[in-house]
């Protein structure tokens, strides 16, 4: 039988309808208006009133920045970077998880303070840069790899997970003559789809969207550059030029530094934006099953 609603019931249910309503709104409005952005004219663009829709469609936006020098060879480190990058970390993030997961490790809590840690304590940018650089990850394209296959935070979000599986699987499978590498390659990476998808997205999106390291570590070597950082260098020129009278004067149907900073904004935006939905149901299980304790 179907319970009456009461008065209560029903007002909240319109009145989260409403909330959830606006702040689908509030989310998408930036993101649809950058869009619109990046299909307008540039200076038609500084009039205003540009809201969900372009005014005076062009392409000429995306055509600057896709024209860009370094641009493919920028879009090419960065597809590898994050590729590579995310299954390497994700591999090496989960067997020091399943590591130091496993009861009988006599160094897990040591290892786990020391970890949490260097989660709130570094060298800083110099002693770093000096390290990488004694190293010989400078001007070389694992600098974009070697630092990040560790992660205290995504470490122990995988090991907190790993905790949370019963015991019980890895005694019947050590009964049955598996080893350590076993039961972590078929019992317990299964059983860790999950948070595997959630830490790979995170490692993913850090890769895909860093430019920083390529400007301080590889800035000699345009070989290694990466498309964030070309985008950077073409905001930076257009937004320097965008004040100055010949500028100004060769805009005229042309672009400006709003409509090239919103079509950059998309091209950047785009790859995330179509791998998140197949992650996406994966957040809550990845993140909570493992603090969960019975």
């Amino acid at each position: 039988m179907k319970r009456k609603k009461s008065i209560a019931d029903k007002a909240f249910v319109i009145l989260n309808t409403i909330f959830m309503i606006a702040f689908v709104v509030i989310t998408l409005y930036p993101v649809l208006n950058t869009l619109a952005i990046s299909f307008n004219d540039g200076t038609d663009a500084l009039r205003g009133g540009i809201y969900l829709f372009p005014r005076k469609w062009t392409l000429k936006n995306y055509i600057t920045v896709l024209q860009k020098d370094n641009l493919i060879t920028g879009a090419y480190i960065t597809v590898l970077r994050t590729i590579l990058g995310t299954v390497l970390a994700l591999f090496t993030n989960a067997i020091l998880a399943f590591i130091v997961s496993r009861k009988r490790f006599l160094f897990k809590k040591s290892l786990s303070l020391f970890w949490v840690i260097t989660m709130y304590v570094n060298g800083g940018m110099i002693p770093i840069f000096l390290l990488y650089k004694n190293l010989g990850l400078t001007n070389s394209f694992m600098v974009y790899i070697v630092p990040g296959m560790i992660s205290a935070f995504n470490m122990l979000v995988i090991r907190t997970y790993m905790n949370g599986i019963p015991d019980s699987l890895e005694e019947s499978a050590q009964l049955d003559g598996a080893g350590y590498t076993t039961i972590f390659l078929k019992i317990i990476s299964p059983l860790c789809k999950p948070v595997y998808a959630t830490v790979a997205l995170f490692v993913a999106v850090g890769q895909w969207n860093s430019w920083f390291d390529a400007m301080l570590y590889n800035r000699m070597s345009p070989e290694f550059t990466t498309l964030q950082y070309e985008l950077m260098k073409l905001l930076s020129s257009v937004t320097n030029q965008g004040g100055s009278a010949e500028a100004m004067k060769n805009a005229v149907g042309a672009v400006t530094p709003a409509s090239i900073r919103a079509a950059a904004t998309i091209l950047t935006m785009l790859p995330i934006i179509c791998l998140y939905p197949f992650l996406q149901r994966y957040f809550v299980s990845g993140l909570t099953i493992g603090g969960v304790k019975e």
